[in-house]
This record gives C-alpha cells, sequence and structure tokens, in this order.
C-alpha cells in the first residue's frame, strides 16, 4: 500500500479539541466531522485539503480526550497518512481501528515542510520526501494492522 500528497504541517501536541471542536461532537456525520477538522488552528485545511493528502505533526499528536472522532474527522477530509513524531497511544489505536494509517518517524516529522510532496510505503516503512529527495525509515505496518487498514478499519477486517 503507498499514499502519497501533498502535506499539511502542524506542530507539537495538537490535541483531539483542536483536531475536531467539541462543538461539532452532536453529529455522527463523518462528512460534517470532515468539514469542520482542524479549524480552530488552521482555517484553510478544509479549502486547501485534496484527497490522498498527507499530515505530519510533532510531538504528542492526538493528546486529549479519546475519542474516535478525531481520526475520524481527518480520514473523512481526505488525508490519507498521519506522520507524526509521537502519537498518543488511544488517538493511534483510534486511527487503526478506524483505518487510518499513521507512520511514528521523529526525523521525518521534523523534516518535512508544509506543502512538500510525500509518498509513504506502508509495506516497508519508506517515507519520501518528493519535494527534497530525502527518504525516512518508519516502523512498517504488521500484516494484521495493514489487513485491518486495507479494510477501511477493526469492524471491517472480522466481517
Amino acid at each position: 500500500m503507498i499514499a502519497q500528497g501533498t502535506v499539511h504541517k502542524y506542530g507539537d501536541n495538537v490535541d483531539t479539541d483542536v483536531i475536531i471542536p467539541a462543538r461539532y461532537l452532536n453529529t455522527a456525520s463523518h462528512k460534517e466531522l470532515a468539514a469542520h477538522c482542524m479549524e480552530d488552528i488552521d482555517k484553510a485545511f478544509v479549502n486547501n485539503v485534496k484527497d490522498g493528502d498527507i499530515m505530519v505533526a510533532e510531538k504528542n499528536f492526538g493528546c486529549g480526550s479519546s475519542r474516535e472522532h478525531a481520526p475520524i474527522a481527518i480520514k473523512a477530509s481526505g488525508i490519507s497518512c498521519v506522520i507524526a513524531s509521537t502519537f498518543a497511544r488511544i488517538f493511534y489505536r483510534n486511527s487503526i481501528n478506524i483505518g487510518l494509517p499513521i507512520l511514528e518517524c521523529d526525523e521525518a516529522a521534523r523534516d518535512i515542510k508544509n506543502g512538500d510532496r510525500v509518498s509513504v510505503s506502508f509495506d516497508t516503512g519508506v517515507i519520501t520526501n518528493e519535494t527534497t529527495g530525502k527518504t525516512y525509515q518508519a516502523e512498517p505496518f504488521p500484516e494484521f494492522i495493514q489487513n485491518i487498514i486495507t479494510k477501511g478499519g477493526l469492524l471491517n477486517s472480522i466481517m
């Protein structure tokens, strides 16, 4: 599996309340959640994101509450992968459970800039910044996680 897209870059400690503000949690509509994704720190995100784009952040991405609305909003907005230095553990698991690929790679998270073009091989864990030509090595997904992501989430993978 390969993801390829333009980068939307964020810093440290991006919490779930910023990813999808609590005032929008009264809907189960993935499309509605996506319409408000990142709006409190990046009002232009929803207008600039394209299907396949990649989100990059630094330390502790997805901290805060354990709501699964945050990875759902990111995935529904069109983001194909999130790369960060580190993730909050519950966000990491929620992301895998809903089929959103996420990779930890500190060097890539620090080096990659907003607007760069990046490709990611989930089979090998290789992240390539196509803008600069630099490559990074993340831990590839084990086969069982690749299966969950390929099938669109945990529930789909067991049905």
